[in-house]
């Protein structure tokens, strides 16, 4: 962010802080005020809290969180939550500077940091750069629910009980939806086990079952990618004889389109198996606007088009 960008930011959260006050605003019903970035983490936020929580996602479906700008009105939902949770990593990399200023006056959690660092995955082409896509692979996202949890409890004590028990609840669903997984990766033949995407988000779901990625764009969509990153996805579909790509939720399908169109010219037919949720979760009010019908979604799409 350069030095223009930050002071203007800066400015903006001042004026909404003097303007809306503190958090005292609060919820009219007194339930407590969480604002997440991620639908994944609105998802947790609700099952854990329950009834307890009123919840404000800022980013909905096919909003992108890596290229992701917050507006006025996003910094004033911020400044009147209770608590803030959201995914770090630098999934969220353009709002570092107002959760680092959030942070001076209310509890504000990145929930993916809650991870053991050995078990995170890093980008092959820059080591130092770290893949935040972690809820792909239950096994780490029930450190993100753990950390909700957590975070619940140290503001609101009174309902300790309450929340342990939703988290319970909510972690033994996420171990259902993952033995379903599974079960469903295993029908696709080993050789067909590749998934292409259009962008490198399904690292740590390719290590939970077994299955090799490729993406067109690196970790974040905020890459570049040229006529040689197409011609060698290219070749690796023709060389491997793979029957699907996949496009992205929050992704313009033109990247891979470009990649189909490019196998075809070499003689390889190859279909676009479905439209995958990656950054963000589908509508509100469907299955697939909650993180086990997401989930349960792209294992679908998944296994249908590569069996």
């Amino acid at each position: 962010m350069n030095k223009f960008l930050g002071l203007f930011l800066g400015a903006i959260l001042a004026l909404v802080l003097t303007g809306c006050g503190s958090t005292d605003e609060g919820s009219e019903n007194d339930k407590i005020v969480v604002t997440t970035t991620i639908g994944q983490i609105a998802d947790i936020v609700k099952n854990v809290g329950g009834e307890h929580v009123e919840v404000d996602g800022l980013m909905g479906p096919g909003i992108d969180p890596h290229l992701y700008k917050a507006s006025q009105g996003d910094i004033s939902k911020l400044s009147k939550a209770d608590i803030i949770f959201y995914n770090g990593l630098h999934l969220e990399g353009k709002m570092g500077d107002i959760f680092a200023k959030m942070k001076k006056d209310k509890p504000t959690h990145p929930v993916a940091e809650a991870i053991p660092e050995d078990m995170l995955l890093r980008d092959q082409a820059d080591s130092s750069a770290v893949d935040p896509h972690v809820w792909f692979n239950i096994d780490l996202w029930k450190y993100a629910v753990e950390e909700v949890r957590d975070g619940l409890i140290e503001y609101d004590p009174e309902h300790k009980d309450e929340y342990t028990k939703n988290t319970e609840a909510y972690l033994n669903e996420l171990e259902e939806v993952q033995a379903e997984a599974q079960q469903k990766i295993n029908e696709i033949p080993k050789e067909s086990r590749v998934l292409v995407t259009a962008h490198d988000a399904f690292q740590y779901f390719g290590q939970a079952y077994g299955m090799e990625v490729k993406g067109l764009q690196g970790l974040s969509t905020d890459s570049e990618y040229g006529l040689r990153d197409v011609q060698n996805l290219v070749n690796v579909l023709v060389d491997r004889n793979i029957k699907a790509v996949f496009i992205e939720s929050s992704i313009s399908e033109r990247s891979i389109n470009a990649v189909v169109e490019g196998s075809r010219e070499k003689g390889h037919d190859v279909k676009i198996g479905g439209e995958l949720f990656s950054d963000a979760m589908g509508e509100k009010g469907t299955p697939e606007g909650t993180y086990t019908g997401m989930y349960r979604h792209n294992i679908e799409i998944i296994t249908n088009s590569l069996k």
